[in-house]
């Protein structure tokens, strides 16, 4: 089995574990439409990885040999803009119309101007670079979440706040993606992936320490302790 076809398996079975990843957020939203609300949910998190998932499909298609890269993201872009139709339809009136707003300036605009600017004025290898810049940039922003989770794990001495399988599927994933990208030369797949596949690792890390942690009640508590602090 040569380079070549090793790098194809590996793309695949990221594709698999990336829609996974895509998919958890499922339940949640059949929570929303049995409850018609969106609670107290954000739709920011679902809008901003729209963004990253549609700029993510921009890059695999005009990179040679991107093609796994494209069909995963584009698959994500339909998922994550499915979740942000579902919020706006069942948000309440004040946060439907910030959904929008931020939809419309973030997913279409902001989508919108990169294409042309980088499509009409940027000759292909200076593209490809634009975008693979900004893709990394994207995803290590949204890995703030991530981070926040960690901390409030380390503080409160529980995962009751850190779900094991989606920790798990960013470490599956991370590892698969950054192996990819050594084979193939991708650095741009290749950062945010290996930071991905770090903060997993990280994540698992605390989980078998804190597994057997505080209650719910105990860590409720010890957040609201946190926060009057603050």
């Amino acid at each position: 089995m040569d380079r070549t076809d090793v790098s194809f398996i590996l793309g695949v079975i990221g594709n698999v574990i990336s829609l996974l990843v895509f998919i958890s957020p499922v339940k949640t939203f059949l929570r929303i439409v049995k409850n018609e609300s969106t609670e107290e949910f954000n739709s920011l998190p679902y809008i901003c990885t729209l963004l990253s998932t549609a700029q993510w499909t921009y890059y695999g298609l005009i990179k040679p040999g991107g093609l796994l890269i494209s069909t995963v993201n584009g698959a994500g872009a339909v998922l994550e803009a499915v979740y942000v139709i579902l919020f706006i339809i069942y948000s309440p009136k004040a946060s439907k119309i910030k959904t929008v707003v931020l939809v419309l300036l973030v997913d279409i605009v902001f989508f919108t101007a990169v294409f042309l600017v980088t499509f009409l004025a940027l000759n292909q290898q200076t593209r490809i670079t634009v975008i693979g810049v900004l893709c990394v940039c994207l995803t290590l922003t949204m890995y703030g979440s991530p981070l926040a989770v960690m901390r409030t794990v380390i503080v409160t001495k529980s995962v009751e706040f850190m779900p094991f399988f989606l920790s798990f599927f960013l470490f599956i994933n991370g590892g698969l993606w950054a192996a990819w990208a050594v084979l193939n030369g991708d650095v741009f797949v290749g950062i945010p992936n290996g930071i991905g596949f770090g903060l997993g690792a990280s994540q698992l890390i605390l989980y078998l320490i804190y597994r057997k942690g505080k209650s719910s009640q105990e860590v409720s508590q010890k957040l609201l302790h946190i926060d009057v602090e603050s």
